[in-house]
């Protein structure tokens, strides 16, 4: 299997919520769960606010990136929703009512009317038109299932939109990746190894990091300070990241040069 990277995944998560703090951001450790159980890595993220041209203007960017986009919250039908008409203005495309997504939402229409005792809906009064408000997607996406209640996200060019609520949008992005990326699965192995290193100031060993991105291309050094603000010394976590045969050495190479410059291994007495 190739050790090179494929295709690159981001993260969009959509909402004013987030930014104000009203609501505590769940998606970004989920996705990256999910991603790492079927051998993929999350390239990077990005919050953005309730704002159509500031979406407008990023999703513009992530189309044209090639990249693999997984976007949460925004495709609801209230006036602070705009996930959903940025994507069409980013590609230039207009807003029509998807098919499969009306006959979804009408279907959870008339369940929820039954539940209730009520008689089969009428999908043109004004309460349910504004329901199929929700099934305004960009023209030619397909939409992405929502086995929570029916009404669905909505893929086009490599990008997923699917509701905020976790309950909801966790098993879309799910079927998602097993369903449109499974050829993605595990195609790439990485390995990552880390260690601590005492009595070593970065400054000191990023030279070696440096020297080890250019001696095994495609293996990436990191450090981690800790300050031992919660008790203990102070201390490096170094590591290295990328082919596990380039890795393993990188990583042999690494622990030689922290005790060569005069760190430690081992916690100091």
């Amino acid at each position: 299997m190739s050790a090179q990277p494929v295709r690159r995944i981001g993260l969009i998560i959509v909402g004013d919520e987030i930014l104000s703090g009203r609501r505590q951001d769940k998606h970004f450790s989920k996705i990256i769960e999910l991603l790492g159980a079927r051998g993929l890595q999350l390239a990077w993220a990005e919050f953005l606010g309730d704002d159509r041209e500031a979406l407008t203007r990023a999703l513009r960017r992530t189309f044209a990136s090639g990249d693999v986009v997984l976007s949460c919250g925004g495709i609801g039908g209230t006036p602070d929703d705009h996930t959903r008409q940025a994507a069409a203005a980013a590609l230039d495309l207009p807003l029509a009512l998807h098919p499969e997504a009306a006959s979804a939402i009408a279907l959870r229409t008339a369940e929820m009317a039954k539940e209730k005792g009520l008689p089969p809906p009428d999908m043109d009064a004004p309460e349910n038109r504004q329901r199929l408000q929700m099934g305004m997607f960009p023209q030619g996406c397909e939409v992405v299932p929502n086995p929570y209640n029916r009404i669905p996200g909505f893929f086009i060019r490599d990008h997923t939109f699917v509701p905020g609520f976790p309950v909801m949008a966790w098993p879309m992005l799910e079927w998602t990746l097993d369903t449109r990326y499974r050829d993605l699965h595990h195609a790439v192995v990485l390995a990552e190894h880390s260690f601590l290193a005492y009595q070593m100031p970065e400054s000191r060993i990023t030279p070696s990091m440096e020297a080890i991105e250019l001696r095994w291309p495609g293996v990436r050094a990191f450090s981690l300070p800790y300050m031992g603000d919660k008790g203990g010394p102070a201390h490096l976590e170094l590591g290295v990241k990328g082919d596990p045969d380039a890795a393993a050495e990188a990583l042999a190479f690494f622990r030689t040069e922290v005790q060569r410059l005069g760190g430690s291994l081992t916690v100091p007495a």
